[in-house]
């Protein structure tokens, strides 16, 4: 019932600010139906979890866990590579798990690439997602299990992650490959934890979000500015946790985006309404499979913070008020994060119409850096935030280049001249 609630009052929230947009958009945009895409295809794998769709594929598949220093118990999948393979990690987005570099079909998919170009990859599942639910001492039920942002994953869940790898590699992680929410991590983790920061030998962001002053999506926008209200209402009915994917979210979703109604077209562009608008590159045939793993469950208080930045303008910690920020922080304001202790080789990848990303965030992030990162501009002009994971051409347009730096060291090559 409480997945009802939460949902049906998002929903609601959604489309009460952003109904003039909405219709302004829905005017100039031809929806495409998703259920006369749907007809005739191959559903038969789309309800597969990770390490199935790995071994559907033909490549072996493990699962590891590894608990954090504040007891939190996370999986990791990985694609194991030959002995002496060098490792690479992917790192999911908010609401997302392991699945999302495997919602694409093969030939596209970026975990595939890897692994076929003999790296030895490394998924992670931050806590409180489908595949990390699990804690020593608390349970799900627990008000307490929810209680964390992205800087409790930035400076627990990765340093945990990335020292399992390594320790088990016996060698420095080649390559740290993140996608939006995962860039903020290690972001946080390179300016909270350096000393694990250094076990990584390069990093790749995709759609980078750290500053999110200039993001362009009305839905964000308003959901920032009344993040106490919704921070109190989900808090109400659900102890802290946002949108698991249990059976009524699935039931939800297949009702609201599979089924030839004015809800469904609603649907196909509430998305487009939060990353930016890309009809040309979205593959609505991959929608049963991607709603199968998004959303993935998440802290309400993760969607908090990102608000916080939007209203700051800052990257800083979280934001508990002013007498509880003295308690913890010493100080009325939170903390800056220290962007110049970011010191790993990066490779930055930007959409011209990612309305999270902005250029004017990004840019404002890379000029505070230490040292200056490969910069690459996606050659699409309408390639959004969620373009990164399941457009059409992302081969094409960014997993090529991004595996072309990665292979021939352009990292290392860029920062000698």
């Amino acid at each position: 019932m409480k997945d009802l609630i939460i949902t049906f009052s998002s929903l609601w929230l959604i489309s009460h600010a952003a109904s003039d947009v909405i219709s302004d958009i829905m005017l100039n945009t031809i929806p495409i139906s998703i259920s006369d895409v749907f007809e005739g295809t191959d559903q038969k794998n789309d309800n597969f979890n990770t390490l199935q769709i790995i071994q559907s594929q033909g490549y072996p598949a493990e699962a590891h866990t590894v608990t954090t220093e504040d007891g939190y118990i996370l999986t990791m999948h990985r694609i194991p590579g030959k002995p002496g393979s060098p490792a690479v990690f992917l790192g999911n987005c908010l609401f997302g798990s392991s699945a999302d570099f495997l919602i694409v079909n093969k030939s596209q998919s970026l975990a595939f690439m890897l692994a076929d170009q003999g790296y030895d990859v490394w998924f992670g599942n931050y806590r409180g997602n489908t595949y990390s639910r699990a804690h020593v001492n608390l349970t799900t039920n627990d008000r307490r299990f929810w209680d964390f942002s992205w800087h409790e994953s930035g400076i627990y869940d990765l340093p945990a992650m990335i020292t399992y790898i390594v320790e088990t590699k016996q060698n420095l992680l080649r390559a740290y490959i993140g996608f939006s929410l995962s860039t903020t991590t290690f972001f946080v983790l390179s300016s909270e934890r350096p000393e694990i920061a250094r076990l990584v030998q390069s990093a790749y962001h995709l759609a980078p979000i750290a500053y999110l002053k200039y993001q362009q999506s009305p839905v964000l926008r308003f959901l920032a500015s009344i993040e106490e209200t919704l921070k109190k209402l989900i808090d109400d009915v659900s102890h802290g946790e946002i949108l698991q994917n249990d059976v009524l979210v699935k039931i939800l979703a297949k009702y609201f985006c599979y089924s030839n109604t004015l809800e469904e077209k609603f649907c196909s562009n509430l998305m487009f309404l939060v990353v930016g608008f890309d009809n040309t590159e979205f593959d609505y045939q991959l929608m049963p499979k991607f709603l199968n793993h998004l959303p993935a469950g998440a802290s309400i208080k993760q969607l908090v913070h990102y608000g916080q930045l939007i209203n700051s303008g800052d990257f800083r910690q979280y934001d508990y008020g002013k007498d509880k920020n003295l308690k913890i922080y010493n100080s009325i304001e939170p903390p800056k994060y220290n962007i110049s202790r970011i010191i790993t080789p990066i490779a930055m990848f930007w959409g011209e119409n990612d309305w999270l990303s902005d250029r004017t965030d990004v840019m404002r992030f890379v000029n505070e850096l230490p040292s200056k990162p490969i910069f690459y501009k996606v050659p699409h002009k309408k390639f959004n935030h969620l373009d990164f994971l399941v457009a059409r051409d992302v081969r094409k347009l960014v997993y090529d280049k991004l595996i072309d730096i990665l292979t021939n060291n352009q990292l290392n090559l860029h920062l000698e001249t």
